[in-house]
């Protein structure tokens, strides 16, 4: 979800390599047979219920992301997959959530952390209609697990947390408690790269958000703009923008601006689907899913360490 609810230097070494040393990847005409499409399916599955933090439907999704985890065999973050934490609704109602966290060890760099994000919750059932939330935010989610995978393979220079987060919808919950209460210490904390809405966009259009906060990371997304399969754009992220079109404090990355870890955002714009019940896995774009979590890897590649 886009709730709408500054930042400090960036202190990072990025390396950078004068263009993207690996060639356009399209989709392949099967988009819909992806691993990744799979997983998007079975979270946005009328049997999750809009997996609405609290919820059976919300812990049925957890349950489905702990065996992926486990699977893929990522190492869990402090012991533990499963990181619960206490917040209050705007209505002042207690309650419980839980961030699912892994992490990817570095090869070279093992104690500096890039955080790769996206939130698994969503808004649940509401006057009997069940809310699936494919895009909003089955798509982020299963994309972390994608990029897991990849890492596992072909191992970071960097540390990478995987961070599932809970509770977005109420207020970037999950994420604030991830800052507030980090896992590993805060300075240590390189930037957040977070996902929000990825699969659904018809003209092929992706977001990255945040470079207007930090100008450093823009030769990153112009090297990878110059050969991504989607279009992909900066912007969405300077007060001047129309109201309700700064993404800035929209997302989970959110809290990590609000403490001074540098963030990139990635989402598409708002769609007929946004938050209604419509939001289901036939209505995404396989093509353009497949085509934007290859870009955001990229970039990931790059922040890591100016490889592609």
């Amino acid at each position: 979800m886009r709730v709408w609810l500054h930042g400090a230097s960036l202190g990072l070494a990025l390396a950078l390599s004068a263009g993207c040393a690996s060639a356009q990847v399209a989709a392949s005409p099967d988009a819909r047979a992806h691993p990744m499409v799979d997983a998007l399916y079975v979270l946005a599955a009328d049997s999750m219920e809009g997996r609405q933090t609290g919820t059976p439907g919300n812990e049925r999704a957890r349950r489905f992301l702990l065996a992926q985890l486990r699977g893929i065999g990522v190492a869990p973050l402090g012991g533990s997959f499963e990181h619960p934490f206490d917040f209050t609704t705007r209505q002042g109602a207690a309650m419980k959530g839980i961030n699912l966290l892994a992490v990817v060890r570095g090869t070279v760099e093992p104690e500096r952390y890039l955080v790769l994000s996206a939130h698994y919750d969503h808004v649940g059932i509401r006057d009997g209609e069940i809310y699936n939330g494919a895009d909003d935010n089955a798509s982020g989610t299963a994309a972390v697990l994608e990029i897991a995978r990849r890492l596992r393979a072909a191992p970071p220079r960097h540390s990478v947390i995987l961070a599932l987060f809970d509770a977005e919808e109420m207020g970037l919950q999950g994420a604030a408690a991830f800052v507030e209460t980090p896992p590993v210490p805060r300075e240590s904390i390189m930037m957040n790269l977070n996902m929000d809405m990825v699969s659904r966009s018809e003209e092929g259009l992706l977001w990255a958000v945040g470079t207007s906060h930090y100008p450093q990371l823009k030769p990153v997304i112009e090297a990878v703009a110059a050969q991504a399969p989607v279009t992909l754009r900066m912007g969405h992220d300077t007060p001047s923008d129309t109201p309700g079109y700064d993404w800035t404090f929209a997302s989970d990355h959110g809290p990590f601006h609000r403490a001074g870890i540098p963030f990139l955002y990635f989402g598409v714009e708002d769609h007929e689907g946004y938050h209604k019940p419509s939001d289901d896995a036939e209505a995404i774009t396989p093509a353009f899913y497949v085509n934007a979590v290859e870009t955001v890897w990229r970039v990931l590649r790059m922040v890591d360490g100016g490889r592609e």
